[in-house]
């Protein structure tokens, strides 16, 4: 009778030790440019900084709907004592005011207007009416400046707007287009070849057969890659034999710049694994098995520059450790910042949650706001259970050093 032979893992590393072991092996150089439209380019990092080619606002302008004036001839104004001004016309929108505003006079203007010479200050139509045809009164002093953007106050030619490694969203989006750059130089997307082995995997339109499962994490992993920036390449199902497994990494090593590959459940695969990764390039396997949970059995290898990671098959463990060194893969070669934020939310543990000493955990929870704040409400689960993860709304991390965390500790959900 055949038995299992169970990989023996010599040394656990914390997972921050791990990643910082696989990085020093790496590259630090960041992917080669592309040229896009800045319309489509949400989502990106900018390779190169971008410098402003022109001063915003290019003209000075009003910031609300109201009587250009000059800031003087309001001073002492109020409801009890109100000054009159005459009104010389009306700014049109989207040209140049064809007049100056001489002391003494005032123009309508509507939001964005650009202000005539001599005008310093814009008063809310709130503050005015009109006593007379022509005739302004004025109800409140203004200050020079008030209710104007002046001419680069937002942005001076010349300044640099966004640093190289700016990951762009709708507001740079916007900024940049409204500098007139429609076109962006970003990173090209890291190439992330996704493989997935095991005999008992099948294809997610295949009907299942008893001792089979859909492959989950292809298509879990590939939303992960895309979502941190990442070109994801699925290279289906490998089997369980060596040359299978070595002829797959090969192909993608060549054709992607990370590869990511899920074990079956199996000991044996994984083994599998780690073998034919020490063969295909240096230094080869530098950790196998991190001290967290989920999520132990996890290969760190580099193949001559190229990253190797290895995730258990479980698709829980498979998508919180990718998480944990996948993504931070991935910014790194598009030259986001190591230290970059990750949206959180500050919650109270519900209940006790136990740990094992020396080891980093991370637990599923549910966030449900409450009179008094937001509750992080545990999922207990089995990392196989994939809906574990649909269910929950974040990761709460019990540290190295912790035997756990009693309910009513305050905690930092990671948001999924």
């Amino acid at each position: 009778m055949g038995g299992i032979t169970v990989p023996e893992f010599l040394e656990l590393l914390p997972p921050a030790a791990a990643l910082e072991k696989l990085l020093k092996q790496l590259p630090k150089s960041v992917l080669p440019s592309e040229d896009i439209a800045t319309i489509d380019s949400l989502g990106r990092v900018l390779k190169s900084q971008v410098l402003a080619p022109e001063p915003l606002p290019a003209f000075a302008r009003s910031t609300v709907d109201g009587y250009a004036l000059h800031a003087a001839d309001t001073f002492g104004a109020n409801e009890s004592l109100p000054a009159y001004l005459p009104l010389m016309g009306e700014v049109p929108m989207g040209t140049a005011p064809g007049f100056e505003l001489p002391r003494g006079a005032a123009a309508a203007i509507h939001t964005g207007g650009m202000l005539p010479v001599g005008a310093d200050a814009v008063l809310m139509l709130e503050y005015t009416q009109l006593s007379r045809p022509a005739e302004l009164e004025i109800m409140r002093a203004v200050g020079v400046g008030e209710n104007v953007l002046k001419v680069g106050e937002d942005v001076e030619t010349g300044q640099m707007v966004l640093p190289a490694g700016t990951f762009l969203r709708a507001a740079e989006i916007g900024g940049l287009l409204a500098l007139g750059i429609t076109c962006v130089d970003v990173v090209r997307p890291p190439r992330v070849a996704i493989l997935s082995s095991g005999d008992e995997v099948v294809p997610p339109e295949q009907v299942v057969q008893p001792g089979q499962v859909r492959d989950i994490n292809s298509y879990s992993l590939s939303a992960l890659v895309t979502e941190a920036g990442g070109e994801s390449v699925r290279y289906g199902i490998v089997a369980d034999r060596e040359d299978a497994v070595k002829s797959a990494l090969q192909t993608a090593l060549a054709d992607c710049d990370l590869v990511v590959m899920t074990a079956g459940s199996s000991a044996s695969t994984r083994d599998l694994t780690a073998r034919v990764v020490n063969v295909l390039g240096n230094p080869g396997v530098l950790v196998h098995g991190v001290n967290v949970k989920p999520g132990k059995p996890t290969i760190l290898a580099v193949c001559d520059g190229k990253a190797v990671i290895g995730l258990p098959g479980n698709p829980v463990s498979a998508l919180v450790i990718a998480r944990l060194f996948v993504v931070p893969l991935i910014e790194r070669m598009l030259g986001l910042p190591a230290n970059r934020i990750r949206p959180s939310v500050a919650a109270r543990l519900t209940v006790n949650l136990a740990s094992q000493a020396g080891r980093e955990d991370f637990v599923p929870v549910r966030l449900v706001s409450t009179p008094k704040g937001m509750d992080a409400d545990p999922i207990f689960f089995k990392s196989n259970l994939i809906f574990t993860l649909a269910r929950a709304d974040g990761l709460v991390h019990i540290p190295a050093d912790a035997n756990g965390l009693p309910a009513g500790s305050p905690v930092q959900v990671e948001l999924l």
